[in-house]
Protein backbone atom coordinates (compact mmCIF):
# COMPACT_ATOMS: atom_id res chain seq x y z
CA UNK A 1 0.00 0.00 0.00
CA UNK A 2 1.31 3.46 -0.94
CA UNK A 3 2.02 5.77 2.01
CA UNK A 4 1.54 9.55 2.11
CA UNK A 5 2.89 11.84 4.83
CA UNK A 6 0.53 14.52 6.18
CA UNK A 7 1.87 18.00 6.86
CA UNK A 8 -0.41 20.43 8.69
CA UNK A 9 0.08 24.18 8.40
CA UNK A 10 -3.06 25.36 10.21
CA UNK A 11 -0.96 27.09 12.88
CA UNK A 12 0.92 29.18 10.32
CA UNK A 13 -0.72 29.34 6.90
CA UNK A 14 -4.21 28.70 8.31
CA UNK A 15 -4.24 31.69 10.62
CA UNK A 16 -3.45 33.96 7.67
CA UNK A 17 -7.10 33.47 6.72
CA UNK A 18 -9.39 36.43 7.25
CA UNK A 19 -11.17 36.21 10.63
CA UNK A 20 -8.96 33.35 11.89
CA UNK A 21 -6.90 33.94 15.02
CA UNK A 22 -5.22 31.62 17.52
CA UNK A 23 -3.39 32.39 20.74
CA UNK A 24 -0.20 30.54 21.66
CA UNK A 25 -2.29 28.49 24.08
CA UNK A 26 -4.75 27.63 21.28
CA UNK A 27 -1.89 26.58 19.03
CA UNK A 28 -0.53 24.24 21.69
CA UNK A 29 -3.98 22.69 22.19
CA UNK A 30 -4.39 22.15 18.44
CA UNK A 31 -0.90 20.63 18.26
CA UNK A 32 -1.97 18.00 20.79
CA UNK A 33 -5.14 17.29 18.81
CA UNK A 34 -3.28 16.95 15.51
CA UNK A 35 -0.79 14.63 17.16
CA UNK A 36 -3.68 12.45 18.42
CA UNK A 37 -4.94 11.77 14.89
CA UNK A 38 -1.49 10.96 13.56
CA UNK A 39 -0.44 14.05 11.59
CA UNK A 40 3.24 13.56 10.73
CA UNK A 41 4.47 17.17 10.51
CA UNK A 42 2.96 20.20 12.27
CA UNK A 43 4.17 23.59 11.09
CA UNK A 44 4.13 25.78 14.20
CA UNK A 45 4.76 29.15 12.60
CA UNK A 46 7.59 31.54 11.84
CA UNK A 47 9.64 32.07 15.02
CA UNK A 48 11.04 35.31 13.65
CA UNK A 49 7.72 36.94 12.82
CA UNK A 50 5.94 37.64 16.13
CA UNK A 51 6.09 37.10 19.92
CA UNK A 52 3.20 34.61 19.81
CA UNK A 53 5.20 32.17 17.67
CA UNK A 54 8.29 32.63 19.84
CA UNK A 55 6.17 31.71 22.87
CA UNK A 56 4.71 28.71 21.03
CA UNK A 57 8.10 27.24 20.09
CA UNK A 58 9.34 27.72 23.63
CA UNK A 59 6.33 25.90 25.08
CA UNK A 60 5.90 23.17 22.45
CA UNK A 61 9.25 21.62 23.41
CA UNK A 62 7.61 20.53 26.68
CA UNK A 63 4.82 18.62 24.93
CA UNK A 64 5.19 14.86 24.72
CA UNK A 65 4.08 14.24 21.14
CA UNK A 66 3.71 10.63 20.02
CA UNK A 67 3.26 10.96 16.28
CA UNK A 68 3.98 14.46 15.04
CA UNK A 69 7.18 16.39 14.51
CA UNK A 70 6.96 20.18 14.86
CA UNK A 71 8.50 22.33 12.11
CA UNK A 72 9.66 25.93 12.18
CA UNK A 73 8.91 27.85 8.98
CA UNK A 74 10.79 30.66 7.31
CA UNK A 75 12.43 32.05 4.21
CA UNK A 76 15.73 31.45 2.52
CA UNK A 77 18.41 33.97 3.54
CA UNK A 78 18.05 37.58 2.52
CA UNK A 79 19.91 38.69 -0.59
CA UNK A 80 22.20 41.05 1.33
CA UNK A 81 22.95 38.68 4.24
CA UNK A 82 25.12 35.64 4.72
CA UNK A 83 23.63 32.50 6.23
CA UNK A 84 25.41 33.19 9.52
CA UNK A 85 24.20 36.79 9.81
CA UNK A 86 20.67 36.42 8.48
CA UNK A 87 18.16 37.20 11.30
CA UNK A 88 15.50 34.92 9.84
CA UNK A 89 17.77 31.88 9.89
CA UNK A 90 18.89 32.74 13.43
CA UNK A 91 15.23 32.80 14.50
CA UNK A 92 14.58 29.45 12.81
CA UNK A 93 17.47 27.85 14.66
CA UNK A 94 16.34 29.41 17.95
CA UNK A 95 13.10 27.43 17.72
CA UNK A 96 15.13 24.26 18.40
CA UNK A 97 13.01 22.06 16.11
CA UNK A 98 14.51 19.05 14.38
CA UNK A 99 12.68 19.98 11.17
CA UNK A 100 12.82 23.34 9.39
CA UNK A 101 10.73 24.29 6.38
CA UNK A 102 12.02 27.08 4.17
CA UNK A 103 10.55 28.58 1.04
CA UNK A 104 12.35 30.01 -1.94
CA UNK A 105 11.59 31.52 -5.33
CA UNK A 106 10.83 29.33 -8.37
CA UNK A 107 9.24 31.86 -10.70
CA UNK A 108 11.42 34.26 -12.68
CA UNK A 109 8.77 36.96 -12.19
CA UNK A 110 9.32 36.78 -8.42
CA UNK A 111 13.10 36.57 -8.71
CA UNK A 112 13.26 39.72 -10.84
CA UNK A 113 10.30 41.80 -9.60
CA UNK A 114 9.98 40.80 -5.94
CA UNK A 115 13.36 39.50 -4.76
CA UNK A 116 15.18 41.68 -7.32
CA UNK A 117 18.28 39.57 -7.74
CA UNK A 118 19.83 37.78 -10.68
CA UNK A 119 18.68 34.28 -11.59
CA UNK A 120 22.08 32.90 -10.56
CA UNK A 121 21.99 34.72 -7.20
CA UNK A 122 18.58 33.21 -6.46
CA UNK A 123 20.01 29.73 -6.99
CA UNK A 124 22.91 30.59 -4.67
CA UNK A 125 20.48 31.86 -2.02
CA UNK A 126 18.52 28.58 -2.12
CA UNK A 127 21.59 26.35 -2.09
CA UNK A 128 23.47 28.21 0.65
CA UNK A 129 20.42 28.28 2.94
CA UNK A 130 19.72 24.56 2.62
CA UNK A 131 23.40 23.71 2.96
CA UNK A 132 23.71 25.79 6.14
CA UNK A 133 20.64 24.22 7.79
CA UNK A 134 21.90 20.75 6.93
CA UNK A 135 25.26 21.70 8.46
CA UNK A 136 23.28 22.50 11.62
CA UNK A 137 21.86 18.94 11.57
CA UNK A 138 18.32 19.86 10.57
CA UNK A 139 15.85 17.94 8.43
CA UNK A 140 15.04 20.42 5.68
CA UNK A 141 11.76 20.61 3.81
CA UNK A 142 12.14 22.95 0.85
CA UNK A 143 8.90 24.64 -0.29
CA UNK A 144 9.26 25.75 -3.91
CA UNK A 145 7.01 28.80 -3.85
CA UNK A 146 4.91 29.55 -6.98
CA UNK A 147 6.45 26.47 -8.59
CA UNK A 148 3.65 25.67 -11.05
CA UNK A 149 3.40 29.25 -12.32
CA UNK A 150 7.19 29.35 -12.57
CA UNK A 151 7.26 26.05 -14.44
CA UNK A 152 4.65 27.25 -16.93
CA UNK A 153 6.69 30.41 -17.52
CA UNK A 154 10.12 28.76 -17.73
CA UNK A 155 10.32 25.05 -16.90
CA UNK A 156 14.11 24.89 -17.17
CA UNK A 157 14.68 27.57 -14.54
CA UNK A 158 11.96 26.26 -12.21
CA UNK A 159 13.67 22.85 -12.28
CA UNK A 160 17.05 24.47 -11.58
CA UNK A 161 15.68 25.96 -8.36
CA UNK A 162 14.59 22.61 -6.93
CA UNK A 163 17.77 20.94 -8.18
CA UNK A 164 19.73 23.58 -6.26
CA UNK A 165 17.87 22.59 -3.07
CA UNK A 166 18.37 18.90 -3.80
CA UNK A 167 22.09 19.20 -4.43
CA UNK A 168 22.50 21.26 -1.24
CA UNK A 169 21.07 18.36 0.78
CA UNK A 170 17.35 19.04 1.24
CA UNK A 171 15.27 16.11 2.49
CA UNK A 172 11.98 17.02 0.80
CA UNK A 173 11.00 19.11 -2.21
CA UNK A 174 7.47 20.51 -1.93
CA UNK A 175 5.90 22.02 -5.05
CA UNK A 176 3.59 24.95 -4.26
CA UNK A 177 0.60 26.30 -6.15
CA UNK A 178 0.84 29.51 -4.14
CA UNK A 179 -1.65 31.55 -6.16
CA UNK A 180 -4.10 28.65 -6.36
CA UNK A 181 -4.75 29.10 -10.05
CA UNK A 182 -3.62 25.80 -11.54
CA UNK A 183 -5.70 22.79 -12.56
CA UNK A 184 -5.35 19.08 -11.69
CA UNK A 185 -4.21 17.80 -15.08
CA UNK A 186 -1.35 20.32 -15.21
CA UNK A 187 -0.38 19.73 -11.57
CA UNK A 188 -0.08 15.99 -12.15
CA UNK A 189 1.95 16.44 -15.34
CA UNK A 190 4.40 18.77 -13.60
CA UNK A 191 4.79 16.54 -10.54
CA UNK A 192 5.51 13.57 -12.80
CA UNK A 193 8.09 15.57 -14.76
CA UNK A 194 9.82 16.85 -11.60
CA UNK A 195 9.86 13.28 -10.29
CA UNK A 196 11.83 12.25 -13.38
CA UNK A 197 14.44 14.94 -12.67
CA UNK A 198 14.67 14.93 -8.87
CA UNK A 199 15.51 11.93 -6.72
CA UNK A 200 14.11 13.38 -3.47
CA UNK A 201 10.58 12.63 -2.25
CA UNK A 202 8.12 15.27 -3.45
CA UNK A 203 5.34 17.08 -1.61
CA UNK A 204 2.43 19.30 -2.66
CA UNK A 205 1.15 22.57 -1.19
CA UNK A 206 -1.94 24.08 -2.84
CA UNK A 207 -4.25 27.02 -2.34
CA UNK A 208 -7.95 27.12 -3.16
CA UNK A 209 -8.36 30.25 -5.28
CA UNK A 210 -9.83 28.21 -8.15
CA UNK A 211 -11.69 25.81 -5.85
CA UNK A 212 -9.17 23.13 -6.83
CA UNK A 213 -6.89 22.83 -3.79
CA UNK A 214 -8.04 19.36 -2.74
CA UNK A 215 -8.27 18.13 -6.34
CA UNK A 216 -4.79 19.46 -7.12
CA UNK A 217 -3.39 17.79 -4.00
CA UNK A 218 -4.90 14.44 -4.99
CA UNK A 219 -3.66 14.86 -8.57
CA UNK A 220 -0.16 15.48 -7.23
CA UNK A 221 -0.31 12.30 -5.14
CA UNK A 222 -1.43 10.35 -8.20
CA UNK A 223 1.56 11.89 -9.97
CA UNK A 224 3.97 10.66 -7.32
CA UNK A 225 3.90 13.18 -4.43
CA UNK A 226 4.47 11.55 -1.05
CA UNK A 227 3.72 14.50 1.22
CA UNK A 228 0.54 16.61 1.29
CA UNK A 229 0.44 19.98 3.01
CA UNK A 230 -2.85 21.54 4.07
CA UNK A 231 -4.89 22.95 6.91
CA UNK A 232 -7.81 21.77 8.99
CA UNK A 233 -11.07 23.02 7.44
CA UNK A 234 -9.07 24.61 4.60
CA UNK A 235 -8.33 27.78 6.57
CA UNK A 236 -5.84 30.08 4.88
CA UNK A 237 -5.17 33.32 3.08
CA UNK A 238 -7.63 34.54 0.44
CA UNK A 239 -9.74 31.49 -0.49
CA UNK A 240 -7.87 29.16 1.84
CA UNK A 241 -5.54 26.17 1.65
CA UNK A 242 -6.12 22.55 0.75
CA UNK A 243 -8.53 21.11 3.31
CA UNK A 244 -7.02 18.12 5.10
CA UNK A 245 -10.52 17.18 6.27
CA UNK A 246 -11.31 16.36 2.63
CA UNK A 247 -7.90 15.14 1.53
CA UNK A 248 -7.44 12.60 4.33
CA UNK A 249 -10.65 10.63 3.64
CA UNK A 250 -10.05 10.83 -0.12
CA UNK A 251 -6.57 9.36 0.25
CA UNK A 252 -7.54 6.78 2.83
CA UNK A 253 -11.01 5.66 1.83
CA UNK A 254 -11.15 6.46 -1.88
CA UNK A 255 -7.58 5.64 -2.96
CA UNK A 256 -6.59 3.12 -0.28
CA UNK A 257 -3.47 5.15 0.54
CA UNK A 258 -1.98 4.81 4.00
CA UNK A 259 -1.99 8.20 5.77
CA UNK A 260 -3.71 7.67 9.16
CA UNK A 261 -5.18 4.64 10.93
CA UNK A 262 -8.83 3.58 10.79
CA UNK A 263 -9.27 4.48 14.47
CA UNK A 264 -7.82 7.97 14.05
CA UNK A 265 -9.89 8.56 10.93
CA UNK A 266 -12.99 8.38 13.12
CA UNK A 267 -11.80 11.49 14.98
CA UNK A 268 -11.75 13.69 11.89
CA UNK A 269 -15.08 15.41 12.58
CA UNK A 270 -14.08 15.96 16.19
CA UNK A 271 -10.80 17.61 15.14
CA UNK A 272 -12.54 19.76 12.52
CA UNK A 273 -14.99 21.15 15.07
CA UNK A 274 -12.35 21.50 17.77
CA UNK A 275 -10.20 23.70 15.53
CA UNK A 276 -13.17 25.78 14.36
CA UNK A 277 -14.16 26.36 17.99
CA UNK A 278 -10.68 27.56 19.00
CA UNK A 279 -10.40 29.67 15.84
CA UNK A 280 -13.84 31.16 16.60
CA UNK A 281 -15.04 30.34 13.08
CA UNK A 282 -18.56 29.03 12.51
CA UNK A 283 -18.33 25.53 10.96
CA UNK A 284 -19.66 25.20 7.41
CA UNK A 285 -22.58 22.79 7.42
CA UNK A 286 -21.97 21.97 3.76
CA UNK A 287 -18.26 21.20 4.22
CA UNK A 288 -17.51 17.89 2.46
CA UNK A 289 -17.06 14.83 4.67
CA UNK A 290 -17.10 16.57 8.09
CA UNK A 291 -19.93 19.12 7.76
CA UNK A 292 -23.26 18.62 9.54
CA UNK A 293 -25.00 18.45 6.15
CA UNK A 294 -22.48 16.12 4.49
CA UNK A 295 -24.71 13.08 5.13
CA UNK A 296 -28.05 14.85 5.67
CA UNK A 297 -31.10 13.75 3.67
CA UNK A 298 -34.21 15.87 3.20
CA UNK A 299 -36.09 14.89 0.05
CA UNK A 300 -38.67 12.17 0.69
CA UNK A 301 -37.56 9.91 -2.17
CA UNK A 302 -33.92 10.23 -1.10
CA UNK A 303 -34.74 9.29 2.48
CA UNK A 304 -36.78 6.29 1.34
CA UNK A 305 -33.85 5.11 -0.80
CA UNK A 306 -31.29 5.61 2.00
CA UNK A 307 -33.47 3.63 4.40
CA UNK A 308 -33.43 0.73 1.93
CA UNK A 309 -29.74 1.03 1.05
CA UNK A 310 -27.51 3.89 2.29
CA UNK A 311 -25.25 3.55 -0.75
CA UNK A 312 -28.08 4.85 -2.91
CA UNK A 313 -27.39 8.45 -1.85
CA UNK A 314 -24.16 8.28 0.21
CA UNK A 315 -20.69 8.05 -1.30
CA UNK A 316 -19.19 6.50 1.84
CA UNK A 317 -20.06 5.32 5.36
CA UNK A 318 -20.15 8.51 7.51
CA UNK A 319 -18.98 6.71 10.64
CA UNK A 320 -15.57 6.07 9.06
CA UNK A 321 -14.69 9.72 9.64
CA UNK A 322 -16.76 10.28 12.77
CA UNK A 323 -19.77 11.82 11.06
CA UNK A 324 -23.34 10.55 11.12
CA UNK A 325 -26.34 10.22 8.87
CA UNK A 326 -29.06 12.82 9.49
CA UNK A 327 -32.64 12.57 8.32
CA UNK A 328 -34.20 16.02 8.02
CA UNK A 329 -37.87 16.67 8.51
CA UNK A 330 -39.42 19.70 6.80
CA UNK A 331 -42.31 20.68 4.59
CA UNK A 332 -40.65 18.61 1.85
CA UNK A 333 -40.78 15.47 3.96
CA UNK A 334 -42.67 12.35 3.17
CA UNK A 335 -43.70 9.54 5.46
CA UNK A 336 -40.28 7.89 5.07
CA UNK A 337 -38.50 10.89 6.62
CA UNK A 338 -40.81 10.83 9.60
CA UNK A 339 -40.52 7.07 10.11
CA UNK A 340 -36.72 7.27 9.99
CA UNK A 341 -36.55 10.27 12.29
CA UNK A 342 -39.01 8.75 14.76
CA UNK A 343 -36.95 5.56 14.85
CA UNK A 344 -33.86 7.68 15.57
CA UNK A 345 -35.70 9.07 18.60
CA UNK A 346 -36.87 5.65 19.72
CA UNK A 347 -40.47 5.90 18.47
CA UNK A 348 -42.07 3.28 16.23
CA UNK A 349 -44.02 5.16 13.58
CA UNK A 350 -43.53 2.50 10.89
CA UNK A 351 -46.36 0.41 12.24
CA UNK A 352 -48.74 3.36 12.53
CA UNK A 353 -49.20 5.03 9.12
CA UNK A 354 -51.91 7.30 10.51
CA UNK A 355 -49.61 8.67 13.20
CA UNK A 356 -46.82 9.23 10.66
CA UNK A 357 -49.26 11.13 8.43
CA UNK A 358 -50.34 13.30 11.39
CA UNK A 359 -46.71 14.19 12.11
CA UNK A 360 -46.05 15.06 8.46
CA UNK A 361 -49.19 17.21 8.31
CA UNK A 362 -48.30 19.00 11.56
CA UNK A 363 -44.73 19.66 10.44
CA UNK A 364 -45.95 21.09 7.13
CA UNK A 365 -48.52 23.24 8.93
CA UNK A 366 -45.96 24.68 11.35
CA UNK A 367 -43.30 25.22 8.68
CA UNK A 368 -45.89 27.13 6.67
CA UNK A 369 -46.21 29.37 9.73
CA UNK A 370 -42.45 29.91 9.77
CA UNK A 371 -41.06 27.09 11.91
CA UNK A 372 -37.86 25.43 10.78
CA UNK A 373 -37.15 22.01 12.28
CA UNK A 374 -33.99 21.07 10.38
CA UNK A 375 -31.95 23.08 12.88
CA UNK A 376 -34.16 22.33 15.89
CA UNK A 377 -34.15 18.60 16.52
CA UNK A 378 -35.24 18.96 20.13
CA UNK A 379 -38.43 20.81 19.15
CA UNK A 380 -39.10 18.20 16.46
CA UNK A 381 -38.76 15.36 18.95
CA UNK A 382 -41.21 17.07 21.31
CA UNK A 383 -43.63 17.66 18.43
CA UNK A 384 -43.54 13.98 17.52
CA UNK A 385 -44.22 12.92 21.09
CA UNK A 386 -47.16 15.31 21.30
CA UNK A 387 -48.70 14.02 18.07
CA UNK A 388 -48.12 10.41 19.12
CA UNK A 389 -49.78 11.15 22.45
CA UNK A 390 -46.78 10.10 24.56
CA UNK A 391 -45.64 13.53 25.69
CA UNK A 392 -45.68 14.28 29.39
CA UNK A 393 -45.92 17.96 30.32
CA UNK A 394 -43.62 18.85 33.18
CA UNK A 395 -45.32 22.18 33.97
CA UNK A 396 -48.25 24.29 32.84
CA UNK A 397 -48.00 27.99 32.08
CA UNK A 398 -50.74 30.11 33.60
CA UNK A 399 -49.35 33.47 32.51
CA UNK A 400 -46.35 35.75 32.29
CA UNK A 401 -45.55 39.46 32.07
CA UNK A 402 -42.38 41.20 30.92
CA UNK A 403 -41.44 44.83 31.49
CA UNK A 404 -38.44 46.93 30.50
CA UNK A 405 -37.32 49.81 32.68
CA UNK A 406 -34.64 52.45 32.32
CA UNK A 407 -33.39 53.39 35.76
CA UNK A 408 -31.80 56.53 37.18
CA UNK A 409 -28.27 55.25 36.55
CA UNK A 410 -29.16 54.77 32.83
CA UNK A 411 -29.19 50.99 33.18
CA UNK A 412 -31.92 49.25 31.17
CA UNK A 413 -33.27 46.29 33.11
CA UNK A 414 -35.93 43.75 32.14
CA UNK A 415 -38.19 42.07 34.68
CA UNK A 416 -40.30 38.99 34.08
CA UNK A 417 -43.11 37.71 36.27
CA UNK A 418 -44.37 34.19 35.65
CA UNK A 419 -47.06 31.92 37.02
CA UNK A 420 -46.76 28.16 36.37
CA UNK A 421 -48.34 25.06 37.81
CA UNK A 422 -45.79 22.37 38.71
CA UNK A 423 -46.83 19.00 40.11
CA UNK A 424 -50.10 20.50 41.33
CA UNK A 425 -48.40 23.51 42.94
CA UNK A 426 -48.80 27.05 41.57
CA UNK A 427 -45.51 28.93 41.51
CA UNK A 428 -45.54 32.71 41.07
CA UNK A 429 -42.01 34.05 40.59
CA UNK A 430 -40.15 37.09 39.23
CA UNK A 431 -36.62 37.73 38.01
CA UNK A 432 -34.58 40.52 36.48
CA UNK A 433 -32.33 40.09 33.47
CA UNK A 434 -30.19 41.92 30.93
CA UNK A 435 -33.01 41.48 28.43
CA UNK A 436 -36.56 40.13 28.37
CA UNK A 437 -35.55 36.60 27.38
CA UNK A 438 -32.87 36.47 30.06
CA UNK A 439 -35.45 37.65 32.61
CA UNK A 440 -38.01 35.05 31.45
CA UNK A 441 -35.39 32.33 31.66
CA UNK A 442 -34.52 33.40 35.20
CA UNK A 443 -38.13 33.50 36.36
CA UNK A 444 -38.91 30.08 34.85
CA UNK A 445 -35.84 28.52 36.46
CA UNK A 446 -36.75 30.03 39.80
CA UNK A 447 -40.19 28.41 39.54
CA UNK A 448 -38.95 24.98 38.41
CA UNK A 449 -35.58 24.30 40.04
CA UNK A 450 -37.15 23.38 43.40
CA UNK A 451 -38.97 20.55 41.61
CA UNK A 452 -36.32 19.78 38.98
CA UNK A 453 -32.88 20.56 40.44
CA UNK A 454 -31.12 19.12 37.35
CA UNK A 455 -32.07 22.34 35.51
CA UNK A 456 -29.23 24.05 37.38
CA UNK A 457 -26.71 22.34 35.09
CA UNK A 458 -28.44 23.60 31.91
CA UNK A 459 -27.52 26.88 30.24
CA UNK A 460 -28.42 28.77 27.07
CA UNK A 461 -25.43 29.05 24.74
CA UNK A 462 -26.86 30.78 21.67
CA UNK A 463 -29.89 32.84 20.70
CA UNK A 464 -30.74 33.73 17.10
CA UNK A 465 -33.63 35.83 15.78
CA UNK A 466 -34.69 35.95 12.14
CA UNK A 467 -37.38 38.20 10.67
CA UNK A 468 -39.47 36.05 8.33
CA UNK A 469 -41.27 38.73 6.32
CA UNK A 470 -39.37 41.99 6.36
CA UNK A 471 -42.02 43.71 4.24
CA UNK A 472 -44.41 43.49 7.20
CA UNK A 473 -42.15 45.80 9.21
CA UNK A 474 -42.60 45.67 12.97
CA UNK A 475 -45.61 43.36 12.53
CA UNK A 476 -43.50 40.68 10.86
CA UNK A 477 -43.23 37.19 12.26
CA UNK A 478 -39.92 36.28 13.82
CA UNK A 479 -38.30 32.89 14.29
CA UNK A 480 -36.20 32.37 17.40
CA UNK A 481 -33.66 29.56 17.58
CA UNK A 482 -32.27 28.75 21.02
CA UNK A 483 -29.25 26.55 21.63
CA UNK A 484 -28.80 25.00 25.07
CA UNK A 485 -26.42 22.57 26.67
CA UNK A 486 -25.72 20.69 29.88
CA UNK A 487 -22.74 18.61 31.00
CA UNK A 488 -23.16 16.02 28.25
CA UNK A 489 -25.29 17.31 25.36
CA UNK A 490 -26.34 20.32 23.37
CA UNK A 491 -29.69 20.83 21.62
CA UNK A 492 -31.69 23.40 19.66
CA UNK A 493 -35.30 24.51 19.87
CA UNK A 494 -37.42 26.90 17.85
CA UNK A 495 -40.35 29.26 18.37
CA UNK A 496 -42.30 31.50 15.96
CA UNK A 497 -44.65 34.43 16.56
CA UNK A 498 -45.35 38.03 15.54
CA UNK A 499 -44.27 38.85 19.10
CA UNK A 500 -40.56 38.25 19.72
CA UNK A 501 -41.17 37.60 23.43
CA UNK A 502 -43.74 34.89 22.65
CA UNK A 503 -41.46 33.31 20.02
CA UNK A 504 -38.61 33.32 22.54
CA UNK A 505 -40.84 31.84 25.23
CA UNK A 506 -41.90 28.96 22.97
CA UNK A 507 -38.30 28.11 22.13
CA UNK A 508 -37.30 28.46 25.78
CA UNK A 509 -40.09 26.18 27.03
CA UNK A 510 -39.18 23.52 24.47
CA UNK A 511 -35.57 23.73 25.61
CA UNK A 512 -36.49 23.17 29.26
CA UNK A 513 -38.98 20.41 28.40
CA UNK A 514 -36.38 18.63 26.29
CA UNK A 515 -33.85 18.74 29.13
CA UNK A 516 -36.37 17.28 31.58
CA UNK A 517 -37.50 14.66 29.06
CA UNK A 518 -34.03 13.40 28.24
CA UNK A 519 -33.01 13.25 31.90
CA UNK A 520 -36.09 11.18 32.73
CA UNK A 521 -35.09 8.43 30.29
Amino acid sequence: MKKVVLYDTTLRDGIQGEGVSLSAKDKLAITRKLDEIGIHFIEGGNPGSNPKDIEFFRAVRKLELRNARVCAFGSTRRKNKTVRTDPGLKALLSAHTDVITIFGKSWILHVKDVLRVSLKDNLDIIASTVEYLKFRKKEVIYDAEHFFDGYRDNPDYALKTVKAAEEAGADWIVLCDTNGGNLPHFVREVVEEVGRNVSLPLGIHTHNDSGMAAANSVAAVLGGARQVQGTINGYGERCGNADLCSIIPILKWKLNIDCITDKRSKKLVEVSRYVSELANVVPRNEQPFVGDSAFAHKGGMHVDAVRKNPKSFEHMEPGLIGNERRILVSELSGRGNVVSKAAEYGFDAAGDPEAAKKIVDRVKELEHQGYHFEAADASLQLLMKRVLGVHRSFFELQGFRVSVERRDDNRVVSEATIKVKVKGVVEHTAAEGDGPVNALDGALRKALERFYPNLREMRLTDFKVRVLDASAGTAAKVRVLVESRDRTDDWRTVGVSENIIVASWRALVDSVEYKLMKDRK
